[in-house]
């Protein structure tokens, strides 16, 4: 079989492709034989250096693909069925824990960008209804982030008002599940273009933080008050604008650092005296996963694809994440 691996210190020109023979299944394993991966910020870090990982590791935290053989004492799943990772392998249910997040695909443990490989049977979940591989592959990171973000955290209600930054794969997501609830979106961006792609998508309005730099303050008055949950993705650079875009009493969830790198400001007084509720997240659990898929199986809504690329274009595609252009997910398909 064909894998990639990422040979240290890191580096898109350090992107290794290999074969491995098969591996077999064990007791509570499956084999599955994955299709299709979607490229995330965190899978960007691991390849170029700056998560370190193994040598060797085999990278991807997102795949969707096919259960070839099952193990011993596996009865959830049956050859030919559809499934797709999650992030955190071992964190099926309940509140994160150490030892629920020990395990992260394509950084602690091998990720998914390998034709076959054997994972325990509690590691993957179904695929929506009607999705291909490529389309189910952008879900594990960004669309349960997205997820979780807006719908067990935010507790989102049809008529609330939910801010989006950019327009990457978790933020496009965010913005098609927040408006099959009902509720009301807003958006940033610093391209026209992209803005009025994410304008035909359901945003209500879309501000550009280039042309204006104080556009949370923006974005409170146009909203008569501010909105009920802002996703934050580019940390210390965005963040100040987050908390001024919000209502008093509003939700924030801390969730990337796009633009902002690791540290940033926040403006105290108005995280006090606005009441505001922040949190930090990574991702979710298998229970969190299964529910995203029943509310998408009802909402029936498709992930926005930019580009598609092949397994040995794995660089390539990291090069067109860097450049910024993308809209929605990268896939790589194989």
């Amino acid at each position: 079989m064909k894998l990639i691996t990422v040979k240290q210190p890191g580096g898109l020109d350090n992107l290794c492709l290999e074969e491995r023979p098969d591996p077999v299944p064990g007791p509570g394993e499956i084999l599955v034989r994955w299709h299709a991966t979607s490229l995330n910020y965190h899978d960007y870090l691991v390849a170029i250096g700056g998560i370190p990982v193994a040598d060797r590791r085999i990278p991807m935290s997102d795949g969707a693909g096919e259960v070839l053989a099952v193990g011993q004492n596996v009865n959830e799943w049956k050859v030919g069925d559809k499934v797709m990772s999650m992030f955190f392998p071992f964190w099926t249910e309940g509140k994160p824990s150490l030892m629920k997040m020990m395990a992260v695909m394509g950084e602690t443990v091998d990720g998914c960008m390998v034709e076959k490989a054997c994972l325990p049977a509690t590691a993957v979940t179904a695929i929506p209804r009607g999705y291909s591989y490529a389309e189910a592959a952008t879900l594990p990171c960004a669309g349960l982030t997205a997820w979780r973000a807006l719908m067990v955290e935010g507790g989102l209600q049809a008529g609330d008002t939910v801010l989006i930054e950019g327009s990457g794969g978790m933020s496009v997501l965010a913005l098609q599940l927040a408006k099959a609830a009902g509720a009301r979106v807003f958006a940033t961006t610093s391209s026209e273009e992209k803005a009025e792609r994410l304008k035909a998508l359901g945003a209500e309005a879309v501000f550009n933080y280039k042309e204006d730099p104080k556009w949370g303050k923006t974005i409170f008055k146009y909203t008569g008050g501010g909105v009920d949950q802002v996703l934050d993705v580019g940390g210390g650079s965005t963040m100040v604008q987050s908390i001024e875009a919000a209502r008093i009493g509003g939700f924030i969830a801390s969730i990337g650092i796009l633009s902002g790198g690791r540290k940033g400001e926040i403006t105290f007084p108005k995280l006090f005296f606005k009441h505001l509720r922040m949190i930090g997240l990574a991702v979710g659990s298998r229970e969190m996963q299964q529910d995203m898929i029943d509310a998408i199986n009802v909402l029936k809504i498709k992930p926005v694809i930019d580009r598609n690329f092949g397994f040995d274009q794995l660089a390539d595609a990291f090069r067109h994440q860097e450049s910024g252009k993308h809209f929605g997910k990268i896939v790589v398909e194989y």
